[in-house]
């Protein structure tokens, strides 16, 4: 089982005409943030996974519940709080790229402290993080002590997924990555996250840095212009992006994500020493893998993620 670990929230998409002259906005609510994406996105392409997050006890929080129990992710790491669901206002670009607005202080997914940490059960072969989870209190810093006790341990991957409306301070961002990086053993990135981290820096360079600590494999993604990988045993190479027509590119990082983990799962390497002895061509076997699962989610409007039966 693997334990994707942060926030769990409702998204609300735009549904206004096109001319924005409406008198009324009309909202299309889809359940999501980036964790809980990885989550269900494991599910559906065959791999055990739980969710170690708040949710609220009201209305939206109980809906969330629901979604997570349908799609088949355990509940055993779920904790309630009597808070708000976040909500994220979206508003999808021209080349469908989405942009967030988020209604998140003091709400139910921020609520995890160290009281809460969870002992794991030896059948968690893994731990995920990302996303504005590490850097909002309480929660951050309680996923960050639950990667450090872990860390060596189980299989760690990150996903940075900076989202500076509920976080604004990029140092902050820095300071926490800079300290989780050390502690992953597989990083997925965007060039966005990059350009957002470390403005007018090589991404090669910052990558390669990531590489001397013990993570073995960074997945850089660069939407419409395909993913690089970088390895610390066999180099750096890229992949165009799968064509495909889109509809938005909500949830796609979150499928590349959660297709690494399941390839890894599949071929009996999702652990620390499965992720050191990856050959070249297993390697690039996960990068295709995830890239075909990404952009089946691009083809879809909002995080609507693939199963298994639909990938090669």
């Amino acid at each position: 089982m693997y334990l994707v670990c942060g926030e769990a929230l409702f998204d609300f998409f735009s549904e206004d005409d096109a001319s924005g002259l409406a008198s009324k906005v009309n909202f299309k609510a889809i359940a999501g943030g980036s964790p809980f994406n990885v989550a269900v996105g494991l599910r559906r392409l065959g791999v055990e996974s739980a969710l170690f997050g708040g949710l609220s006890t009201d209305y939206l929080g109980r809906r969330l519940q629901q979604v997570l129990q349908e799609e088949g992710v355990r509940p055993d790491y779920l904790q309630d709080f009597a808070a708000p669901t976040t909500l994220a206002m979206v508003a999808v670009g021209a080349n469908g790229s989405p942009h967030y607005s988020f209604r998140g202080e003091g709400c139910a997914d921020r609520q995890l402290s160290l009281a809460h940490l969870p002992t794991l059960d030896p059948e968690v072969r893994g731990l995920h993080v990302g996303s504005f989870s590490l850097v909002v209190q309480p929660v951050g810093d309680t996923l960050l002590a639950l990667v450090q006790r872990e860390s060596g341990k189980r299989l760690i991957t990150l996903d940075p997924n900076v989202r500076l409306n509920p976080e604004p301070n990029i140092q902050l961002w820095r300071e926490r990555i800079a300290t989780l990086v050390p502690l992953a053993d597989l990083i997925k990135v965007s060039d966005e996250d990059l350009s957002l981290l470390y403005p007018e820096q090589d991404p090669q360079r910052i990558i390669e840095g990531w590489l001397e600590h013990r993570c073995q494999i960074v997945f850089l993604t660069r939407g419409g212009d395909g993913a690089t990988v970088f390895s610390r045993q066999h180099g750096t190479w890229s992949i165009p992006a799968a064509s495909v027509k889109i509809a938005d590119t909500v949830g796609a990082g979150d499928t590349f994500q959660a297709a690494l983990i399941t390839w890894l799962t599949e071929h009996g390497l999702d652990s620390v020493e499965g992720v050191q002895q990856l050959a070249r061509e297993q390697i690039h076997g996960m990068l295709k893998f995830a890239v075909q699962a990404a952009a089946l989610t691009c083809s879809k409007t909002g995080p609507d993620l693939p199963y298994r039966h639909q990938l090669s």
